[in-house]
Protein backbone atom coordinates (compact mmCIF):
# COMPACT_ATOMS: atom_id res chain seq x y z
CA UNK A 1 0.00 0.00 0.00
CA UNK A 2 2.99 2.27 0.07
CA UNK A 3 2.38 5.43 -1.93
CA UNK A 4 -1.38 4.92 -2.10
CA UNK A 5 -3.55 7.49 -0.34
CA UNK A 6 -5.97 5.89 2.07
CA UNK A 7 -8.14 8.98 2.28
CA UNK A 8 -8.64 11.32 -0.66
CA UNK A 9 -9.70 14.93 -0.19
CA UNK A 10 -11.45 17.30 -2.56
CA UNK A 11 -11.87 21.05 -2.25
CA UNK A 12 -13.51 23.61 -4.52
CA UNK A 13 -12.80 27.19 -3.46
CA UNK A 14 -13.62 28.86 -6.78
CA UNK A 15 -16.94 30.09 -8.12
CA UNK A 16 -19.58 28.03 -9.89
CA UNK A 17 -19.98 24.31 -10.58
CA UNK A 18 -17.11 21.84 -10.18
CA UNK A 19 -17.50 18.04 -10.41
CA UNK A 20 -14.58 16.69 -8.39
CA UNK A 21 -15.28 13.05 -7.60
CA UNK A 22 -16.39 11.05 -10.60
CA UNK A 23 -17.23 7.38 -10.53
CA UNK A 24 -18.47 5.16 -13.34
CA UNK A 25 -22.12 5.61 -12.32
CA UNK A 26 -22.28 8.80 -10.22
CA UNK A 27 -20.45 12.04 -9.55
CA UNK A 28 -20.09 14.47 -6.68
CA UNK A 29 -19.83 18.15 -7.48
CA UNK A 30 -19.77 21.37 -5.55
CA UNK A 31 -21.70 24.46 -6.59
CA UNK A 32 -20.41 27.71 -5.13
CA UNK A 33 -22.03 31.09 -5.54
CA UNK A 34 -21.29 32.91 -8.78
CA UNK A 35 -23.31 35.55 -10.60
CA UNK A 36 -24.84 32.73 -12.64
CA UNK A 37 -26.37 31.30 -9.43
CA UNK A 38 -27.95 34.60 -8.34
CA UNK A 39 -31.73 34.96 -8.57
CA UNK A 40 -31.47 37.76 -11.15
CA UNK A 41 -29.54 35.45 -13.52
CA UNK A 42 -32.02 32.58 -13.59
CA UNK A 43 -33.75 32.20 -16.94
CA UNK A 44 -34.77 28.55 -16.99
CA UNK A 45 -35.63 25.32 -15.20
CA UNK A 46 -33.78 22.00 -15.66
CA UNK A 47 -35.09 18.44 -15.72
CA UNK A 48 -33.37 15.03 -15.58
CA UNK A 49 -35.48 12.36 -17.30
CA UNK A 50 -33.74 9.23 -15.98
CA UNK A 51 -32.09 9.98 -12.64
CA UNK A 52 -32.53 11.82 -9.36
CA UNK A 53 -30.25 14.64 -8.19
CA UNK A 54 -29.37 15.22 -4.52
CA UNK A 55 -28.30 18.47 -2.84
CA UNK A 56 -26.65 19.19 0.54
CA UNK A 57 -26.05 22.73 1.83
CA UNK A 58 -22.44 23.14 2.93
CA UNK A 59 -22.45 26.84 3.80
CA UNK A 60 -24.38 30.06 3.34
CA UNK A 61 -27.85 30.50 1.89
CA UNK A 62 -29.39 28.47 -0.92
CA UNK A 63 -32.95 27.94 -2.13
CA UNK A 64 -33.93 24.75 -3.96
CA UNK A 65 -36.83 24.97 -6.38
CA UNK A 66 -38.96 22.07 -7.64
CA UNK A 67 -41.56 22.78 -10.30
CA UNK A 68 -44.35 21.25 -12.34
CA UNK A 69 -45.15 22.69 -15.76
CA UNK A 70 -48.64 22.35 -17.22
CA UNK A 71 -48.87 24.19 -20.53
CA UNK A 72 -47.68 27.70 -19.61
CA UNK A 73 -48.60 27.34 -15.92
CA UNK A 74 -45.78 26.61 -13.46
CA UNK A 75 -46.36 25.47 -9.87
CA UNK A 76 -43.40 25.75 -7.50
CA UNK A 77 -42.23 23.97 -4.37
CA UNK A 78 -39.50 26.22 -2.92
CA UNK A 79 -37.31 25.32 0.07
CA UNK A 80 -34.71 27.41 1.85
CA UNK A 81 -32.08 24.73 2.39
CA UNK A 82 -30.87 23.86 5.90
CA UNK A 83 -27.36 22.52 6.62
CA UNK A 84 -27.17 18.78 7.25
CA UNK A 85 -30.38 17.94 5.37
CA UNK A 86 -30.08 16.02 2.10
CA UNK A 87 -32.61 17.20 -0.49
CA UNK A 88 -33.51 15.00 -3.46
CA UNK A 89 -35.05 16.12 -6.74
CA UNK A 90 -36.69 13.01 -8.24
CA UNK A 91 -36.28 12.26 -11.93
CA UNK A 92 -38.84 13.99 -14.17
CA UNK A 93 -39.05 16.99 -11.80
CA UNK A 94 -38.23 20.45 -13.12
CA UNK A 95 -35.84 22.26 -10.78
CA UNK A 96 -33.24 24.93 -10.19
CA UNK A 97 -31.20 26.34 -7.32
CA UNK A 98 -30.44 29.90 -6.26
CA UNK A 99 -27.50 30.84 -4.04
CA UNK A 100 -26.67 34.03 -2.19
CA UNK A 101 -23.04 35.20 -2.02
CA UNK A 102 -21.07 32.73 0.11
CA UNK A 103 -23.47 29.85 -0.64
CA UNK A 104 -21.96 26.39 -1.21
CA UNK A 105 -23.89 23.23 -2.10
CA UNK A 106 -22.77 19.64 -2.64
CA UNK A 107 -24.49 17.89 -5.57
CA UNK A 108 -24.66 14.11 -6.11
CA UNK A 109 -25.93 12.94 -9.49
CA UNK A 110 -25.56 10.39 -12.25
CA UNK A 111 -22.20 10.54 -14.03
CA UNK A 112 -23.85 10.93 -17.45
CA UNK A 113 -26.18 13.77 -16.52
CA UNK A 114 -24.28 16.55 -18.27
CA UNK A 115 -23.17 14.70 -21.39
CA UNK A 116 -24.20 16.35 -24.66
CA UNK A 117 -27.47 15.17 -26.19
CA UNK A 118 -28.55 12.53 -27.06
CA UNK A 119 -26.57 10.78 -24.28
CA UNK A 120 -27.13 13.41 -21.58
CA UNK A 121 -30.00 13.33 -19.13
CA UNK A 122 -31.19 16.91 -19.12
CA UNK A 123 -33.51 19.36 -20.81
CA UNK A 124 -34.23 23.04 -20.24
CA UNK A 125 -37.43 25.07 -20.04
CA UNK A 126 -36.65 28.72 -20.74
CA UNK A 127 -38.92 31.21 -18.99
CA UNK A 128 -41.13 33.64 -20.84
CA UNK A 129 -40.85 37.21 -19.50
CA UNK A 130 -43.98 36.66 -17.40
CA UNK A 131 -42.69 33.32 -16.04
CA UNK A 132 -39.32 34.90 -15.21
CA UNK A 133 -40.98 37.65 -13.15
CA UNK A 134 -43.23 35.13 -11.36
CA UNK A 135 -40.23 32.87 -10.62
CA UNK A 136 -38.20 35.74 -9.19
CA UNK A 137 -41.12 36.97 -7.09
CA UNK A 138 -41.85 33.55 -5.60
CA UNK A 139 -38.21 32.62 -4.97
CA UNK A 140 -37.33 35.99 -3.42
CA UNK A 141 -40.09 35.51 -0.84
CA UNK A 142 -38.39 32.33 0.43
CA UNK A 143 -34.83 33.54 -0.18
CA UNK A 144 -35.24 36.61 2.03
CA UNK A 145 -36.74 34.76 5.02
CA UNK A 146 -34.42 34.54 8.01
Amino acid sequence: MEGKKLIETYVHDGEGYNPYLMGPKWQVAQLNYSLEEALESKIRLDIHHYTDEAFLLIDGVAVLIGAEIDNCEIKYDIVRMQPGILYNIPREMWHNIVLKPGGKVLIIEDAGTHLPHPDGDYEFHYFSDVQKEEFRREVSTVLEKE
